[in-house]
C-alpha cells in the first residue's frame, strides 16, 4: 500500500482560499492527499460540503479550523481539530471574531478608498455568501481594480501593516483559545509560530502555560517559519512533548501554496486522534 499523504491545513472560499469545499476535496483526491483538515477561518461552515463532496472517494476529512487570537501587538492563529462545532462557547467566540473582522474591513476598505480606486461592493463581490470577510478579499478587490498585480504584492504593499492602512480586530489571547478548543473536545495547535523567525516564536514560559492547557502541538512544517525558528521549535516540541504537524496551508489560488507541500506523519495522526473526542474524522 502507498504512503498516507495527510495534509491539516486548508482553506476553502468559506472563508479566505478561492475554492468551494468541494472544489477543495477534489483538489486533494487529484493531489493523492489520503487525509485533508478543512481549517477555514474562524467558521465550520463549509464542514458538510466537504463531507459530501469526499463520498466515494476514500478521502478522511478532518474537520477543524483556524482560529484567531491575538498575542500581544501580534497576531497568533490556533487550528482546532475534532472539536464539538456546536459548543456554546465557540459559537459565541467565532461569531464574535468574524463580526470584528467584517467591521475592521469596513474601516480599512474606507481608509484605502481615499488613496485608491476602492469600494465596499467591489470587496463584497470578491467573498461567497457567508464567507468570512477579511483582509484576502480586500486583496482581491484590488487585484481586481489593477492596482496590484496578485494577493501576495498586495500583502507586501497597500495591506501591509506598516502600509497606513492597517487595523487589528478583536481576538481571545492564544490561552483563551486553547482552553476553549480543549473544553469543546478538540485538539489545538499553534499555525505556523516561527514565520517571522526563532525571535517571534512565542516565549518559552507561554508555550509552557498552553501545553499545561492542552496544547497538542506546533505546526513546524509550513513554508513561512523560518529554518532558525524550526530549530527553535523542534526544541521546543522536545521538552514539552508536542506534537510536530506540517501542512500546506492551501487556499487555492489565492497563495502560491500548493497541496501537500509539507505533511504529518501518520503517527501524529493518530495520535491526535486519540487526544481529541469532540467530533470524528469522516471517512467515505
Amino acid at each position: 500500500m502507498s504512503e498516507p499523504v495527510i495534509d491539516l491545513h486548508t482553506h476553502s472560499s468559506v472563508s479566505d482560499g478561492t475554492e468551494t469545499p468541494t472544489q477543495l476535496v477534489r483538489a486533494a483526491v487529484a493531489a493523492g492527499l489520503t487525509t485533508v483538515a478543512l481549517t477555514d477561518h474562524d467558521s465550520t461552515a463549509g464542514w458538510h460540503e466537504a463531507f459530501e463532496a469526499a463520498k466515494g472517494t476514500g478521502l478522511t476529512i478532518v474537520p477543524g479550523m483556524e482560529l484567531s487570537t491575538n498575542y500581544g501587538p501580534a497576531s497568533v492563529h490556533v487550528l482546532a481539530y475534532l472539536f464539538d462545532p456546536l459548543d456554546a462557547a465557540v459559537v459565541s467566540e467565532t461569531a464574535r471574531i468574524r463580526d470584528g473582522r467584517l467591521h475592521r474591513a469596513e474601516r480599512i476598505v474606507e481608509r484605502i478608498a481615499a488613496d485608491y480606486a476602492l469600494t465596499w461592493d467591489d470587496v463584497l463581490a470578491e467573498a461567497t455568501d457567508g464567507a468570512s470577510l477579511g483582509r484576502p478579499h480586500i486583496a482581491d478587490a484590488l487585484v481586481r481594480r489593477g492596482h496590484v498585480p496578485n494577493r501576495s504584492a498586495a500583502f507586501e504593499s497597500i495591506l501591509h501593516w506598516q502600509g497606513g492602512y492597517y487595523e487589528k480586530y478583536y481576538a481571545p489571547s492564544p490561552l483563551e483559545g486553547v482552553e476553549m478548543i480543549v473544553a469543546a473536545g478538540g485538539a489545538p495547535v499553534l499555525a505556523h509560530p516561527a514565520a517571522h523567525g526563532r525571535y517571534r516564536v512565542i516565549e518559552e514560559s507561554a508555550i509552557k502555560k498552553l501545553k499545561d492547557a492542552g496544547l497538542f502541538g506546533l505546526e513546524i512544517h509550513h513554508r513561512d517559519n523560518t529554518a532558525d525558528g524550526q530549530a527553535r521549535l523542534f526544541e521546543l516540541a522536545t521538552k514539552f512533548d508536542l506534537a510536530v504537524t506540517g501542512s500546506s496551508d492551501y487556499h487555492g489560488a489565492g497563495k502560491p501554496n500548493r497541496l501537500a507541500e509539507n505533511t504529518t506523519s501518520p503517527e501524529v495522526l493518530e495520535r491526535l486522534y486519540a487526544t481529541a473526542t469532540g467530533y470524528a474524522p469522516v471517512t467515505s
